[in-house]
């Protein structure tokens, strides 16, 4: 029995568009990594160690399904599967890349107010920068 959503998609605007096919919690970051080379299942759960496999697995099906990476399968044992980003996938480089950047300009701030609202949340961010 496949998952339904209990609220209805909001496809409003390109901000909801944009929100659907991206909201998950590392699939900017798939996109990013599959971007720069690292193809194979195995390549991004190293980059990726505190996300599981089956947490990649399904962004990366979410990520296929909405065409922004295309999933190669070689028949050879044992099976052998790589990513690449389609044309739509690639355009997105230059979003998340200005994201990134906005990020690291802002990182001591961001930090900040993540820490307050963690511990206002009962939260508590290891971090010992913080």
């Amino acid at each position: 029995m496949a998952y339904e959503k209990k609220i209805p998609v909001s496809l409003n605007c390109g901000l909801d568009l944009l929100a659907e096919v991206l909201y998950g919690k590392w699939k900017i970051r798939l996109l990013y990594f599959i971007h720069q080379g690292h193809i194979r299942p195995s390549e991004l759960q190293r980059k990726i160690p505190d996300a599981s496999r089956r947490i990649l697995n399904l962004q990366l099906n979410a990520l296929e399904l909405h065409e922004l990476v295309t999933k190669k399968i070689y028949a050879q044992l044992p099976p052998k599967v790589e990513y690449s980003l389609t044309d739509l996938g690639k355009s997105l480089i230059p979003v998340i890349r200005t994201l990134g950047e906005w990020g690291d300009e802002h990182q001591d701030k961001l930090r900040e107010v993540i820490a307050k609202s963690s511990l206002v949340e009962g939260n508590y961010i290891s971090d010992p920068k913080l």
